[in-house]
């Protein structure tokens, strides 16, 4: 059975969220959206493309940072609508420079930075 973009559910704005995984190490570097165009592409071409909400255009994971994301593998969840994608990643996932976008914890009640930019 062919998979169909269009039979995912989509919030009002036409978007699914989107966690990327590292494939090799289980480790999680961010959060995105797509819409069902940009999950065609990711499937068509192996390059994780997202939807950017503040730009309103489709956005190749390091097209422009050369930090891309090559699709390993797209998961759907349960009540489709979220996806998994497990990516290869090419140096840090994040904008601030980090592998992961979360590199946050909230330890006995305050904030700590347990992920330091990338060198």
């Amino acid at each position: 059975m062919a998979f169909d973009p269009s039979s995912l559910s989509y919030n009002d704005a036409g978007l699914v969220p989107v966690i990327a995984q590292e494939a090799a190490t289980g480790e999680v570097l961010m959060l995105a959206w797509m819409n069902a165009e940009a999950v065609a592409r990711t499937l068509e071409t192996g390059r994780v493309t997202y939807w950017s909400r503040s730009r309103q255009a489709f956005w190749v994971k390091g097209e422009t940072s050369g930090h891309a994301q090559k699709l390993v593998e797209l998961r759907v969840d349960c009540d489709r609508d979220a996806l998994l994608v497990l990516v290869e990643q090419a140096g840090p996932a994040c904008h601030t420079n980090r592998r992961s976008c979360f590199y946050t914890a909230v330890r006995d009640g305050a904030e700590a930075v347990i992920l330091e930019p990338m060198g």
